[in-house]
C-alpha cells in the first residue's frame, strides 16, 4: 500500500480540480492520498474523486473537510488506517460546504434529488 499513500505530497488546492475547471459546485470534497488530487464525493454531482481512482488506480483519499481526518480505501471499500498528510488538512474553513457559495445553485437540493431518483 505504500505506492497508494505519499504523506509528503500537498493537496492539489481548496477544491475539486474539475469542478473549478467549468464553473462547477461540490457537496464535499476529498484528497487522493497518492498525488493530493482535490475530487469532489460521491454525494455531488460529478463525484469526481471516485473518477480519478478509476482513472488512475489510486484507491486511497482523504475527507478534505474540517475536523474530519477518516480515509477510504476503493480497492477494499473500507476505512484505512492512514497517515498523517502534508498541509494544510482541508479547505479552508470559511468555505461554504457545498460551495463555492458564489457557484451553488438555488436549487441544489433537488438537483441532487433528481440525480438519485
Amino acid at each position: 500500500m505504500s505506492t497508494a499513500v505519499d504523506p509528503a505530497v500537498p493537496p492539489s488546492g481548496a477544491g475539486c480540480v474539475e469542478c473549478d475547471a467549468v464553473g462547477g459546485w461540490w457537496v464535499h470534497l476529498r484528497r487522493c492520498a497518492a498525488c493530493g488530487h482535490i475530487g469532489c464525493c460521491d454525494d455531488s454531482l460529478a463525484r469526481h474523486a471516485t473518477a480519478h481512482w478509476r482513472e488512475t488506480g489510486h484507491p486511497i483519499i482523504r475527507s478534505f473537510e474540517p475536523g474530519e481526518d477518516w480515509f477510504w480505501n476503493y480497492d477494499e471499500n473500507e476505512y484505512y488506517d492512514g497517515p498523517e498528510l502534508a498541509a494544510p488538512e482541508c479547505h479552508p474553513e470559511d468555505q461554504s460546504v457545498p460551495g463555492p457559495a458564489s457557484r451553488v445553485p438555488r436549487n441544489w437540493v433537488n438537483l441532487l434529488r433528481a440525480r438519485s431518483d
